[in-house]
């Protein structure tokens, strides 16, 4: 059972692919998901693929349902699926509001052949093609004898030709009748008709197991079609199309010129009829310039009579006639406005600009005279550009028509007409003329007779270099002017219009001719596709796929670019595109080919099954030579015709030929002129007979291997290509088998120039091939042999017999006559190779070798997919199973990791190298290129997610796989080092390991990376089963999110929280390495990666209680969450929880902060978790139960929690005021003095808790001044002292809490105690919450009253709306700085806000300060303002000298976390308009945080960006705060 296929294209706005081919499979799905730039936003899918039921329309379109998987607000995986069951070409296009189209393309779905009577599968990539030239085959009783050949060959498809009635010219491709059976296969007193050729086709399918496919011309008519005569309207003729008159007359006037010249009339003049050199084109450039162009006027079909103008423009003037400004806009350009009739001086010009651009001095005679002056010199200047602008036409039509004289009558390489005669005329006429000619000048006078003129058709032809999107024959166009057109004069240009209603009969007469086609054959090939109007042939496919759903469709282009190519390939739905190997000028070109059109690389990655859509090229259809090529035999050499044929056969696509290859045919077959038949099968046929071929003609033996080897190739699965340029004239091709690891490998010697003219070398390279040789598929080589010379046979088209193959198949290695020895090297324990000496690869042979694994590898890979069935199906094939398995494969991988601990899975996934370091290790290095990220898989994972979508397998990390075992060995290694479950896990994959390093080394890589993909998935499931519902139905992003979880929280060799209470119940344990001592193993949280990892830098007071909520609790890890919030409860001191943790006895209590997002922690816990209140009872031991107690062991002096909560807020409003220990450059060597006193109050009268002084900084924007040149060294660049507006917030919020848990009987305190002045005084919760609510809006808010009696400073206020950062900072301009800030308080606290202010001050901080990921530190209006953060500049400038702009314009993620849930909380009160436009605002944004997620090689977000979302490097890479608090506006969504 394989995996469905799914191809997923994400949408991003304004992505028009229309130009991009996507190819997908019948069966597959196709998800839409939403890029970035859609998200939030309500997208609709539009689709012409017909819904269940429904026929395929191509202009009905119906939108997509929307698959949420999730079914939460958070709709980032969402998604809409289209099954493909049919083949064709659909068409998608998508809008969102009210834009009806912001994005579009087209996906083409291959169709399905079936073949035989049993109705079986040929998949595109087996077909064997051979074209014949359908008039060549006789007649039709006498086809089987000569198809047979193709069949005897090994063909499974023929080409036919269009088999309707010729027109007189007897091209292959000019039909005079598309509906009607050609004639010449009926023989005397015989009618065959369509169903007798539909039978025959039916019977090559049932019996010979090969399909029929034929062409279909849509361009033209043969100009002798009796249809066309009875419906010139069908054609660009003198009435429907009179913008071609004047090229009509050029026309003319040149046939009239090839009568002359045929007559010897210019002789005189040096032109005789028959035109040998340059001097007689010089002499037809005098006859154009002399006698022809003067005497046509083309230019008059272009130009004004100016006098009549001139008098209508008088009559107005007289008559007081003024402009009509409305209709020239104002424009006042006289312009000739062409004549729609293109009759001689047909032209006019719009009097109401001549009004507008010549206005008299006023009314006398005289001033009008004037002005009818001023006009006549206007007209005559633009008669005059018209002129010489017919003359640069006249010029190039010369140069075209002396081009294509030389070509036809002088050039080497061309036909050599010979003389000047009626039938072969001085140039190709360009217009049908069915009448008698006369005069020249009588001649002319038809134009003006639309009966006849209606039958003067434009033949059809092609541009050289010319757009094939645009008609050549259409209005606007100059070709026929210009005879750039080279034409064919048997071909009339059909003219169907812009549909089927300007052309009725027309479009009803092909739709009738591609039915008949369609009926019996199960292709065709779209002739002259280039310039086959798009619509045109889209309506006609359309016709044919409703008889035949899985109709094939070939084409060959001609648009010289992939981009135009897939132009046609989308909008058609076209299977396979033919390509030349004729078009390679070296073996090494033709080599390349192989490689371009089909196939992956040896030993690439398997792909997943659910992956992204990606741009694909044209399914190639490989031809060795096609009935248009010049011949190979003439242009390279007779010896050439097999090892090319071979190359060409070794391509993973479908490949073919045209007849006459294989029986060596000399020359080109021309469809033109060709009328012999070709030759028949007959086994027992003699060389020398012209009429019969066999085994022994020409190369059909060696075709009928290479065929039979081709489709093997296709069917079993040897879908990866190795081409190998071995020297300048042999290449090997080898194909292989992802799943059995079999080989093909055909090495080719090509002679592009004849043995016998060109000294080929007899030094042949020997070559290694790895694997063991199994046998000898084919050895061939083309060989002289004495049946005479070649000589052209009068009635068959008849090859060279002098020639024919020598061939040996299916022999053993000891047998060949080509290879001399084979000597068996083994290149390290797993490398088998065998090196092969080329006895007589001559030029012109072949020798193809199938190569396996050596029986040992075989085995070791058959196990190894037997192991990693667990994970993927697809490994099923090739797999066997080991007598002898270890007993840790024994079981599957999820049983051994369900015991793994979340801890365990970090060790496992994550660990940058600082953390590694701490355990005696480090990061993988992959020398030459750079360390991996992580030490554990999430490492490695990173890396491949780049290299295997691309199967890069040049990349640096591949190289180091096939050098050595040393990443694999990594791997293993790290693992068993640790102890437990890690340690299982690692002898497993040093299990597998074992199979996989006795492989041979160019598989390693992707079987390596099956192992990682399978284990790492394993254990993503295992991490999740773990986690909170929210996270396990959570969306990719949640998931990814929540990964961020895992990556931060870890255990380290030494532990980095203080211990907690013994009496504590639920705390992990472990028998420490290096004391052997029983000790906690408690998980902490990184502050971020790979700066704030490991040591004493590790752990934050601060970061942990922003990052704890969304990395913990929201992921359901309550017991970790309780253990880190009781572990730091153990260390306050002087009513504060420590900055730098240090294990508690190294702390520094140097923030204002900590504290409170510590109860906030506290209080989320209590209301998240089930029975979250239990933790307020829990003991705490206090490691300074007073300020200045030595730090006590764990369990000495415990405490519940509700007490040390307690103690918290009443330090505070005690007053805390207090030196740090150890004051001075030991502990900050930028700190001034005055920084080391720290201070944290409440103010009695509004409740606010303020503290701190212009010399310390004890918020999170703590950056402090380091620079001695620019003298801000001990300056803090944002002190925020006073009242911060979060920390006003987050008290808020702990106080409201405090209360109603007192309410409800879980906080036994309702008031604080505080003495002072030697009194004792107390203030209640209740109270303090309500001057804090009382108070807040009136202080912290800017109103836009200029007479605010509340604002104490007017004159620093430069926004309105907002609210202030600080309140009573010692510089008072502080306060009005525009920060992210306040909307912490809006989260925690929005109570305090009135719902308008709020929303507006959101507003404003959305225009200002928001960034793609994060929010701007700094209002970018203030005049301090950076946005690019820079630790290691140093210079004079005070504001951003060593990093000092860090808060003040960088752009923070975590903020952004507080900002949206604000946005949320208040558009929730504003109703459902706004919540609407908020939740879109919300979910575009984040969009740019999971594509950065996704992208990003540490999985993770950072802690910063530079302004406008612009790389740090100075950035910590991942950031716990910024990962959890977008985390958490998801959950809040």
């Amino acid at each position: 059972m394989t995996a469905k296929q799914v191809r997923v294209m994400v949408l991003n706005d304004m992505e028009k692919l229309d130009r991009t081919l996507f190819r997908m499979e019948q069966g597959y799905e196709l998800q839409f998901r939403l890029g970035p730039t859609l998200q939030g936003k309500h997208v609709h899918v539009h689709t012409n693929y017909p819904a269940e039921g429904e026929r395929f329309e191509h202009h009905k379109f119906h939108a997509l349902d929307w698959i949420n998987p999730t079914e939460r607000e958070d709709d980032s995986d969402k998604f809409c699926t289209l099954d493909l069951k049919i083949s064709g070409s659909y068409q998608y296009y998508f809008g969102h509001g009210d834009k009806e189209k912001s994005g579009g393309g087209y996906i083409v779905v291959d169709p399905v052949l079936r073949v035989g009577a049993d109705n079986h599968v040929l998949p595109l990539d087996c077909i064997s093609i051979q074209t014949y030239l359908s008039k060549c085959l006789g007649p039709l009783d006498e086809w089987l004898d000569r198809l047979r050949v193709t069949k005897e060959t090994g063909y499974n498809m023929i080409h036919f030709t269009p088999l309707q009635t010729l027109g007189e010219s007897r091209s292959c491709y000019s039909l005079a009748d598309q509906l009607e059976l050609n004639p010449d296969f009926s023989p005397p007193g015989q009618t065959y008709t369509w169903t007798d050729v539909g039978n025959l086709v039916e019977k090559i399918k049932n019996e010979w197991n090969m399909l029929c496919i034929t062409d279909v011309v849509y361009n033209h008519t043969a100009a002798n079609s009796k249809w066309i005569k009875k419906h010139p309207e069908c054609g660009y003729n003198l009435v429907n199309s009179p913008h071609l008159k004047p090229a009509w007359v050029l026309d003319r006037a040149l046939w009239h010129i090839t009568c002359a010249i045929a007559d010897g009339k210019y002789e005189d003049r040096g032109l005789p009829a028959l035109i040998q050199n340059h001097e007689h084109l010089h002499a037809i450039r005098g006859v154009l310039w002399q006698d022809v162009f003067p005497k046509i006027k083309l230019w008059e079909f272009f130009q004004v009579k100016v006098e009549p103008m001139v008098e209508q423009f008088r009559d107005l003037l007289q008559s007081g006639a003024k402009p009509d400004r409305s209709k020239t806009e104002g424009k006042q350009q006289l312009k000739i406005i062409q004549d729609p009739q293109y009759r001689r001086f047909g032209n006019t010009v719009d009097m109401n600009s001549a009004l507008e651009t010549f206005v008299p001095h006023g009314n006398s005679p005289g001033a009008i005279e004037d002005c009818c002056n001023w006009l006549r010199r206007r007209l005559e200047e633009l008669n005059n550009e018209q002129y010489h602008e017919i003359r640069h036409h006249q010029e190039q039509a010369t140069n075209c028509i002396d081009g294509t004289v030389s070509y036809d009558r002088i050039a080497d390489h061309g036909p050599k007409l010979g003389p000047v005669t009626r039938k072969h005329p001085l140039v190709t006429r360009y217009f049908t003329f069915p009448f008698e000619s006369a005069t020249l000048e009588q001649d002319l006078e038809l134009i003006n007779q639309p009966e006849k003129s209606c039958h003067f058709l434009a033949h059809n032809g092609w541009v050289m270099g010319d757009d094939p999107l645009r008609n050549f024959a259409e209005p606007g166009s100059n070709v026929y002017i210009r005879r750039e057109l080279i034409c064919w004069d048997d071909s009339v240009k059909l003219r169907y219009g812009n549909g089927p209603e300007d052309c009725p009969y027309l479009w009803a007469h092909m739709q009738k001719y591609t039915e008949i086609t369609a009926k019996h054959f199960v292709g065709v090939r779209l002739d002259n596709c280039h310039s086959t109007p798009l619509h045109v042939a889209e309506f006609m496919l359309d016709a044919a796929r409703t008889l035949r759903p899985d109709l094939y469709v070939m084409a060959e282009l001609f648009t010289g670019s992939e981009e135009l190519d897939n132009v046609f390939v989308t909008r058609l739905g076209i299977s396979s595109l033919i390509r030349e190997a004729m078009s390679a000028g070296d073996s090494h070109e033709e080599g390349r080919l192989v490689y371009r059109y089909g196939g992956e690389p040896v030993g690439a990655f398997l792909q997943p099954s659910l992956r992204p859509l990606v741009p694909s090229i044209a399914h190639a259809m490989f031809l060795d030579v096609t009935h248009d090529n010049e011949c190979p035999i003439q242009i390279r050499s007779v010896y050439d015709s097999l090892p090319s044929s071979a190359i060409v056969s070794m391509a993973c696509c479908a490949t073919g030929s045209t007849r006459g290859y294989d029986e060596l045919v000399p020359h080109q077959i021309s469809v033109v002129s060709e009328e012999r038949f070709y030759s028949k099968w007959n086994p027992q046929a003699k060389p020398s007979s012209p009429e019969e071929v066999n085994l022994q003609s020409g190369i059909i033996a060696g075709k009928l291997a290479l065929n039979r080897l081709h489709q093997e190739l296709a069917t079993k699965g040897f879908n990866q290509v190795f081409v190998d340029q071995v020297d300048e004239d042999i290449v090997a091709v080898t194909r292989h088998c992802p799943s059995t690891h079999q080989s093909v490998v055909a090495v080719c010697r090509t002679a592009f120039k004849n043995p016998k003219h060109h000294r080929y070398s007899n030094e042949v390279p020997s070559m290694c091939i790895p694997g063991k040789i199994e046998e000898v598929v084919l050895e061939a080589r083309t060989v002289e042999r004495q049946t005479g010379s070649y000589i052209k046979d009068e009635r068959s088209i008849n090859g060279m017999p002098g020639y024919t193959v020598e061939i040996k198949e299916h022999i053993q290695l000891k047998d060949s006559k080509v290879v001399r020895q084979a000597g068996v090297t083994s290149r390290g324990r797993s490398e088998y190779v065998q090196e092969i000496v080329f006895e007589q690869l001559t030029p012109g042979s072949v020798i193809a070798f199938r190569v396996s694994l050596d029986p040992k590898s075989q085995e070791l890979v058959g196990v190894l997919r037997h192991h990693l069935i667990q994970f993927n199906p697809l490994y099923k094939a090739g797999s066997q199973t080991d007598p002898n398995t270890p007993d840790i494969l024994k079981s599957p991988l999820t049983e051994i990791m369900s015991k793994m601990t979340l801890a365990d899975m970090n060790a496992l996934l994550f660990r940058c190298d600082a953390e590694e370091k701490e355990d005696g290790g480090g990061c993988y290095n992959i020398p030459g290129w750079k360390p991996l990220k992580y030490g554990g898989l999430q490492g490695l994972l990173s890396v491949m997610a780049d290299v295997r979508p691309k199967n890069d397998l040049g990349h640096p990390f591949c190289d180091n796989l096939r050098q050595g075992d040393w990443m694999i060995d990594y791997v293993s290694n790290r693992l068993i080092s640790h102890r437990g479950t890690l340690a299982e896990v690692g002898q497993w994959f040093q299990a597998m390991f074992a199979y996989l390093k006795h492989i041979p080394r160019y598989l390693i890589p992707c079987y390596f990376d099956a192992i990682l993909v399978g284990a790492y998935t394993t254990a993503l499931d295992v991490t999740f089963k773990q986690m909170s519902s929210f996270v396990q139905n959570g969306s990719t992003f949640v998931k990814l999110l929540a990964l961020g979880s895992v990556q931060m929280c870890a255990v380290g060799r030494f532990p980095a929280l203080p211990p907690l209470s013994p009496a504590l119940s639920d705390v992990p344990y472990r028998v420490s390495e290096i004391t052997m001592q029983k000790e906690q193993c408690c998980v902490s949280l990184a502050a971020g990666l790979p700066h704030f990892s490991a040591g004493i830098f590790r752990c934050w007071g601060r970061d942990t209680f922003i990052a704890l909520r969304g990395l913990m609790l929201v992921t359901g890890r309550h017991l970790e969450a309780r253990n880190i919030i009781l572990a730091f409860a153990g260390t306050l001191r002087h009513g504060l929880i420590p900055n730098l943790l240090g294990e508690g006895v190294g702390a520094r209590f140097n923030c204002r902060d900590a504290v409170w997002w510590w109860l906030q922690c506290i209080q989320d816990y209590c209301t998240m978790v089930p029975s979250g209140t239990d933790i307020l009872q829990c003991p705490v031991s206090r490691m300074y139960p007073t300020d200045d107690s030595k730090p006590l062991t764990a369990g000495t002096v415990d405490q519940l929690l509700y007490e040390v909560i307690h103690e918290a807020m009443e330090r505070h409003m005690q007053g805390i005021e207090f030196r740090e220990r150890n004051a001075g450059p030991q502990i900050d060597c930028n700190m001034r003095d005055e920084g080391f006193n720290i201070v944290a109050k409440v103010n009695p009268d509004t409740g606010f808790v303020y503290g701190g002084n212009r010399f310390n900084c004890g918020t999170w924007m703590d950056k402090m001044g380091e620079s001695e040149r620019a003298r801000n060294k001990g300056i803090p660049a944002t002190p925020r002292d006073g009242s911060a507006v979060e920390i006003v917030g987050l008290c808020k919020s702990a106080l409201r809490w405090l209360v109603e848990l007192h309410k409800q009987g879980l906080f036994p305190y309702n008031s604080v105690a505080i003495h002072k002045d030697g009194k004792q005084l107390s203030m209640s919760y209740e109270e303090w919450d309500r001057k804090i609510q009382q108070n807040f809006e009136k202080m912290f808010y800017v109103s836009h009253d200029p007479n605010d009696p509340n604002e104490k400073h007017p004159e620093l206020v430069h926004k309105r709306g907002i609210y202030k950062d600080s309140y009573g900072a010692s510089s008072p301009w502080c306060d009005y700085q525009l920060r992210p800030n306040f909307s912490i308080a809006m989260v925690v606290a929005p109570e305090l806000f009135t719902v308008e202010h709020a929303w507006e001050a959101l507003n404003i901080a959305e225009e200002k300060l928001l960034g793609p990921l994060g929010m701007k530190t700094l209002d970018p209006d203030d005049m301090v303002y950076c946005g690019v953060y820079d630790n290691s500049l140093d210079n004079d400038n005070y504001n951003f000298a060593r990093g000092f702009n860090y808060h003040q314009g960088p752009e923070w993620l975590w903020p952004i976390g507080y900002f949206l849930r604000a946005k949320i909380n208040f558009a929730k009160k504003l109703g459902k308009d706004t919540y609407d436009k908020t939740v879109y605002l919300v979910k575009n944004v984040l969009s740019r945080h999971y594509v950065h997620m996704e992208r990003s090689s540490w999985k993770g977000l950072p802690e910063l960006t530079n302004e406008n979302g612009q790389y740090c490097s100075f950035s910590c890479e991942t950031q716990a705060w910024s990962l959890a608090t977008v985390l958490e506006v998801l959950h809040d969504l």
